[in-house]
């Protein structure tokens, strides 16, 4: 093994590292360069992979240069580009050079930080990371780790969910017994994220006790806490036992607020464990002009943000904090003989393992430590206003154009919006086929990637800025395609240019 072409890559070696690692960073950086002339929504159709690629991997090694090629000419075609300025589909995913060196050092030290004994800097490091983040947030103090609380980097929300009601489940149990599982009653808005759904079916909680409960426009999509409070009091009156209540900071359809406070009262009220999913918008509020969006977060038991949506830290890094640590170290702990140490035995630590469902984690916490640091508060906020303020853009270019409406309010970087139909033309079905038509008409060009929603029953057209090159001028010439595809979806000319200045 004496290099790549006489053996191949030795399985560590710090000078071929040197060497590759050069030629892979080079090839990353013009990635980035050049992202912009890539389709962002990927052309391909099913399967086209297979049919490029040898049905065996190769007995001998190959250069690492051919294997790049074949990222450039073959990989490259069937990815989607999220990192591209012309991204605006579902929530960002955001990239950053912090994030990146961050995540290569990750991968470099590449340890299991189950225990703290496994490599104590990287769950010291989360729990601080995690309060100076907890901090910014102007979070309670009960959610930061010197009290009985904490936070923990989760792979995504969907883990964060189901842990923290995995825990519910199991305090709510101890305290009626076991045998009452099938009566467990789970309560979020029919905005809410279906991980919750998918925390329900692995936790056993019946199907048909989860409370999607309905929103409509006049509260913007946000839950009603009357609604909440009638539910949960019939749910009673037949015998069921409400126990856990997830409320949102920045829904996946339209971004909307759920009223925490009032939620958190009636969570309170009836000894139910409070979620707070801010999974998208949570970034926001380190702005102090939208912590407003938190207040009530006092009342939760759990609150979640994911850094890696908009916050400029690589996926995958989702934080949560909870008020009782215990609550979700009775639920997930084990401790196998092989597991045992002096440290752990005496309670002087923190074993993350214990906070999650597989045993194993990376030292994510690196990266957002990173992101923080070379970065900074001040330019962070920066960066988060300037999408709000592209959105604002976006939204008025919408409003200019009599053809198109805005469907929701703003909150944040999401706008929600449709083609209307031709005058007398308002039946819902043709309506909402019009709009389904310009989603992939605009995609299926190539140079921006859209994603939809439905509210009140209308197919509803999502524009989400968050991706890290996005300027002023992609938004414009964004705006410029929705327009052309429209016009020639509705055989109109321009009424205007729909372009403020």
């Amino acid at each position: 093994m004496d290099g790549e072409g006489g053996g191949g890559l030795k399985p560590m070696d710090s000078e071929q590292l040197r060497e590759y690692g050069h030629q892979m960073v080079d090839f990353i950086a013009d990635y980035y360069k050049n992202i912009e002339n890539y389709p962002v929504l990927s052309q391909v159709e099913p399967g086209y992979l297979r049919r490029l690629l040898p049905d065996a991997a190769p007995n001998q090694p190959e250069s690492l240069q051919n294997v790049l090629d074949d990222v450039q000419s073959k990989i490259l075609p069937g990815v989607t580009h999220w990192q591209s300025p012309n991204f605006y589909a579902y929530y960002p995913s955001n990239s950053s050079v912090a994030g990146f060196l961050g995540e290569m050092l990750s991968a470099a030290i590449n340890m299991v930080g189950f225990s703290w004994i496994t490599s104590p800097a990287a769950t010291e490091l989360e729990m601080i990371v995690l309060d100076w983040l907890g901090k910014l947030l102007k979070l309670p103090q009960e959610f930061l780790s010197p009290g009985h609380g904490g936070g923990v980097i989760q792979g995504t929300a969907s883990e964060a969910v189901l842990v923290v009601l995995l825990a519910a489940r199991d305090k709510t149990l101890r305290r009626v017994g076991k045998s009452a599982l099938g009566k467990l009653v789970v309560y979020g808005s029919d905005q809410t994220h279906s991980a919750l759904q998918k925390a329900c079916q692995i936790g056993g909680v019946h199907p048909e006790n989860c409370r999607l409960l309905k929103t409509d426009s006049s509260t913007n999509y946000a839950l009603p806490p009357e609604i909440v409070s009638e539910a949960i009091s019939h749910d009673i009156s037949i015998g069921l036992i409400p126990f856990f209540l997830c409320g949102t900071v920045g829904t996946t359809s339209s971004a909307t607020v759920d009223p925490l406070y009032s939620l958190g009262k009636i969570a309170k009220s009836n000894d139910m464990w409070f979620h707070v999913d801010a999974a998208y918008a949570g970034s926001a509020c380190i702005c102090p002009e939208y912590r407003k969006y938190l207040d009530g977060v006092e009342e939760a038991d759990s609150f979640n943000m994911n850094a890696h949506k908009w916050f400029l830290t690589n996926f995958d890094c989702s934080t949560l904090w909870v008020k009782d640590r215990n609550a979700l170290i009775q639920s997930l702990s084990t401790n196998p003989e092989f597991l045992k140490n002096k440290a752990s035995q005496a309670n002087l630590v923190v074993d993350y393992k214990d906070w999650q469902i597989p045993l194993g984690r990376r030292f994510r916490s690196l990266k957002l430590w990173m992101v923080l640091r070379l970065y900074g508060v001040e330019n962070l906020q920066h960066y988060l206003r300037n999408h709000i303020e592209l959105a604002k853009y976006f939204e008025e270019c919408v409003g200019q154009d009599s053809r198109f409406e805005v469907v929701a309010p703003r909150l944040f970087a999401l706008v929600c919006f449709r083609l209307l139909p031709p005058v007398g033309d308002n039946e819902v079905c043709r309506s909402n086929k019009l709009n389904q038509v310009l989603l992939e008409a605009v995609n299926s060009t190539g140079k921006l990637f859209i994603s939809h929603t439905a509210l009140s029953g209308m197919y509803t057209l999502r524009f989400a800025v968050g991706a890290p090159l996005t300027e002023r001028r992609h938004i414009a010439a964004a705006w410029k395609v929705l327009q052309d595809e429209a016009s020639t979806l509705l055989g109109t000319p321009l009424q205007d240019n729909g372009n403020p200045s």
